[in-house]
This record gives structure tokens, sequence and C-alpha cells, in this order.
């Protein structure tokens, strides 16, 4: 302390009070460093807290609600956001920045990973349609079973995000990659016939896998009738920015889920109806894909 200390340059002894009234700094300032300094050496500093009122409850119990939303929920990648929209769902208001501090304290994070800066040309133009059956997505993703590993095609539309066909295979070839397309236009056109799509002006929007760009997979999109819109390489439309593509927004959910359900029948169905009216979408106000169809069929109508 500084009461205890003496000066080398007067040889003597000078009190707190002299010392802050010649720094102009407050003796409770000096006493708080001590304070914290102590608290420090043994462990026991408390974490700061944001000033102000508590809320709809405080950081621990709106952890635990957190906590149970994650464990009730059958995704297992949702993120602060989605986490912060049930919790208004259930009457819970508080704020979304204070949900992100409250589940990083508490390491309940989705994990991401780090993209890259991206140019503007790439960014030109947009792959989200105001209306539905103007552009599909088709994409690839692999799941580790405990028969090994399994492909996971689907096929979403781009503007619901609403997943229209799925499908898991052992090995994943260009007449896999069919099936969920076959399921999608069964669907939304209510039957499988040559030039089905033609009047629609239907896109299919795919990367360049070798499954897409294959001879039978543009055979088919030809026979009906949907245009193939290939992404730029490396680009963000594709697979490799799943934050730019509307596709693969559910691409680890769907996965995971269907990593759980492949052995059982129809598995890959209840995966698909999970995340058509379980899966909430930020663009469409943390709305289903389902309800984001029949808000948009009521719109229409009206």
């Amino acid at each position: 302390m500084v009461a205890r200390a003496w000066s080398a340059s007067a040889n003597r002894r000078y009190g707190l009070q002299r010392v802050c009234r010649v720094w102009r700094i407050a003796r409770s300032r000096v006493y708080e460093a001590g304070r914290r300094r102590t608290a420090i050496a043994n462990g026991t500093l408390p974490r700061p807290r944001k000033r102000g009122p508590v809320g709809a409850c405080t950081d621990e119990v709106l952890a635990e609600r957190i906590k149970r939303i994650i464990a009730d929920s059958p995704w297992v990648s949702e993120g602060h956001r989605k986490v912060w929209a049930r919790l208004r769902y259930e009457g819970v208001r508080t704020a979304r920045r204070r949900v992100l501090k409250v589940m990083r304290e508490h390491d309940l994070l989705a994990p991401t990973r780090m993209g890259r800066a991206r140019g503007p040309k790439a960014h030109d133009r947009s792959i989200t349609p105001d209306r539905p059956d103007v552009m599909w997505g088709t994409d690839m993703t692999s799941a580790l079973t405990k028969q090994g590993s399994a492909s996971i095609f689907f096929v979403i539309d781009h503007c619901t995000a609403q997943c229209l066909g799925i499908h898991a295979a052992r090995v994943g070839t260009r007449f896999e990659a069919l099936e969920p397309l076959r399921q999608a236009v069964r669907e939304r056109f209510g039957r499988f016939v040559s030039e089905v799509a033609t009047n629609s002006g239907l896109a299919l929007r795919h990367d360049h896998g070798s499954q897409f760009v294959s001879h039978a997979n543009q055979d088919e999109l030809r026979l009906l009738g949907i245009k193939s819109s290939p992404t730029f390489v490396r680009g963000p439309q594709g697979n490799a920015a799943p934050s730019a593509s509307p596709h693969a927004q559910g691409e680890v959910s769907v996965a995971s889920q269907v990593r759980d359900d492949r052995r059982a029948p129809g598995g890959a169905a209840r995966v698909k109806s999970r995340y058509n009216h379980g899966w909430l979408i930020e663009r469409h106000g943390f709305m289903s894909p389902r309800a984001r169809l029949q808000a948009h069929m009521t719109e229409a109508a009206a």
C-alpha cells in the first residue's frame, strides 16, 4: 500500500490521502485496484456484468433455457439466431446479442468454418427468386454411419428453402443424384413425364460435381424441360460457401439426421418432413420452409 511505502527520493513515507490528492485520483480507485489484484491472485474474480436491468431473467436462468432448447431441438447445428427466435416463441423476450453472449460464455455455439473474402463480381446477381419453382438447388454431402460413409443428395427450392427431395446411398453415383430430382418433380408437378416443366421456366442450380455435369444428369434435365444453371467454379453460389447458397442451409442438419434414420423404412422422408416443418429460416422471419410456402400461396391467392 502507498501509506506503508517509502519515497526513495525524499526518504520519507507519504500517506494515501496526500498521494491521491496530488495525483487527482479517488482513493476508492486505489482500493478497487487492490481488491482486483487480490481476487486475481486467489482466482475469485467475478465475471464482468453489464450494468442496467436484468431483463426477462438472469444469465444463469437464460443459459438453462438455451440448453433445454438445444436438447429438445431435432437439429444439431442451430446457432444463436434460431435459439433467440425459439425463445421468443416461448415468450422470453431478450436481446439477440445477449443470447449470443450467454451461448459463447457457456460454449453452446454451433461450430462454424471461416470463409474467405469474395470479389464483387461473384455477388452481382441473386439466386433467391421471389416465388417458388423458379430455381431449385441440388447438392451432395456425406455423413458417417454405422455401416460406413453415406452420400446424401437433396433438392431445395431457392425461394422457400423447402426440401423437395432427399436420397441417401452408399455410393454417390450420377444415377443416385437423379433420385431427389425425380422426387421433387413428382411433388411439385404431380407427375413425371417428358417436358413437364417446360412452361414453368424452372432452372436447377448445381455445382461442377461429376454427378451433376454428367450426360445422364443433363439429359434428364432436358427431358423434363428444366434449365441447367451451373455455378461459377469456387463461387459463393455453389457448395463452397454454404452461407451464400440457400440450398446448402440445411445441409449439415439433414445429413446429421439421415445418419440416424438411414436404416429405418422411410427414414429419409421423416428427415425431409422434420426439416420442412421445423427448420427456421432467418431471411423468412424465422419461419419454417413449409410455413413460408403456405404464406406465399395465401399471398398469391389474395
